[in-house]
């Protein structure tokens, strides 16, 4: 099956103090084509560039604090104003022994700006005669964890959902490569199709999906701020000592140990959480898809006291580049679009700052400003995931 075209115009940054409805102007960087995540938002728009009108998605929103979409995929073409993105697709290149990659290029690098109205991709329905994966779900009670055994907020023992995707044809017991899944419950109904429609015809390698769930509540002070927001590597030691192992050992798969073949995906802290699992331990992750990512203080420690702000404000210009492949969408009204970065905690502005800090230290990133769009708009994540998804797993053998 075919994706539709995503079009896109190149976008310049904002003044660092001038809201976004502002003159577009000054930090001379141009933005890429993009994702949205849905809260409970979405928002209907069409992409026109000056060569043309994108085939957008029809929105569709997202329950709680998290939902996934569907990206388009488009297998060339060149970036510039009104142009096809480039390159999302790409050819994975051959691979080695134990999942090697091949060196993917700068294709579908940089920073794009959609705009409405937004509508989902093909990808997002099965399509006829494609074989399905499977899900299997499980609650993981919180008094197992050595590291999140109570709720933060209430002192309170909690049941966390987990759920696993094995895609079809998978042999029980080989390596694959997989893909992390923050706030998993609300990306399940969008991802999981498009993963089978991709890994059918090729686009993708046979990915296994690892759906999970944080602790209650939302914030800081909450489980799933604690969980999420904190910058420090306690998360990432979570998934890989306490749900990897019982996923292997409970549904006999096996997940790579090859970095190339790790992703990690989510929206809002979800987002900042799977950056972070890749900025502390870029040995285990390396291919980093975030919609509305939180890079702003909510959670102040001595280390980081502005929090994710930390990332773009001090962490990636002062650290030498690490080996990831970093994905960003932030929507023109994202939550509090129009503060000051004075205040750390305007997310369009902090996504902004993220890209400019990735392109600077030459990181392979891909930045979206989704004009009309809000918090993890739906309707953006259900346009931009397939397409997005391409990108992140370039180079990586099929």
């Amino acid at each position: 099956m075919t994706s539709a075209r995503v079009i896109a115009t190149p976008l310049t940054l904002p003044p660092i103090l001038v809201p976004m409805r502002a003159p577009l102007s000054a930090l001379g960087l141009a933005m890429l084509v993009g994702l949205g995540c849905g809260q409970g938002e979405s928002s209907g728009t069409r992409a026109a560039g000056s060569g043309g009108a994108s085939s957008s998605s029809t929105a569709s929103s997202a329950s709680s604090a998290s939902s996934g979409g569907a990206v388009e995929g488009s297998a060339g073409g060149s970036g510039g104003a009104g142009g096809q993105i480039a390159g999302a697709g790409g050819d994975g290149g051959t691979g080695g022994a134990g999942g090697t990659t091949t060196d993917p290029g700068t294709e579908g690098d940089g920073d794009y700006t959609i705009d409405p109205a937004y509508e989902a991709a093909p990808e997002s329905r099965v399509a006829d005669g494609v074989p399905r994966g499977t899900l299997r779900s499980f609650e993981l009670p919180s008094r197992v964890s050595a590291i999140y055994p109570r709720d933060v907020g209430s002192g309170r023992e909690f049941e966390r959902r987990v759920q696993l995707y094995i895609p079809d044809g998978y042999v029980s017991g080989t390596e694959a490569p997989f893909i992390i899944v923050q706030d998993g419950s609300g990306y399940v109904g969008r991802l999981q199709p498009v993963l089978d429609n991709m890994i059918h015809d090729g686009r993708l390698p046979k990915l296994i999906g690892v759906f999970i769930n944080p602790g209650p509540g939302d914030g800081p002070g909450s489980q799933r701020g604690l969980e999420y927001d904190t910058v420090s590597d306690r998360y990432v030691t979570f998934i890989e000592t306490e749900i990897l192992p019982k996923l292997e050992d409970d549904y006999d798969v096996k997940f790579t140990d090859d970095p190339e073949g790790r992703a990690s995906m989510g929206c809002s802290s979800g987002g900042a959480a799977a950056f972070t699992m890749g900025w502390f331990r870029p040995e285990l992750y390396r291919r980093i898809l975030t919609y509305s990512g939180t890079f702003v203080n909510q959670a102040p420690s001595d280390d980081y006291p502005h929090g994710a702000w930390e990332y773009h404000e001090n962490l990636i210009p002062g650290s030498e580049r690490k080996p990831l492949r970093v994905f960003l969408e932030v929507g023109e009204d994202d939550l509090n679009s129009r503060g000051p970065a004075s205040d750390h905690h305007n997310w369009v502005l902090a996504n902004q700052f993220m890209a400019r800090e990735l392109a600077a230290k030459g990181y392979h990133h891909r930045f979206i400003f989704a004009r009309g769009a809000r918090h993890c708009d739906g309707g953006v994540i259900a346009q931009t995931l397939p397409e997005t998804l391409l990108w992140l797993w370039r180079g990586y053998p099929r």
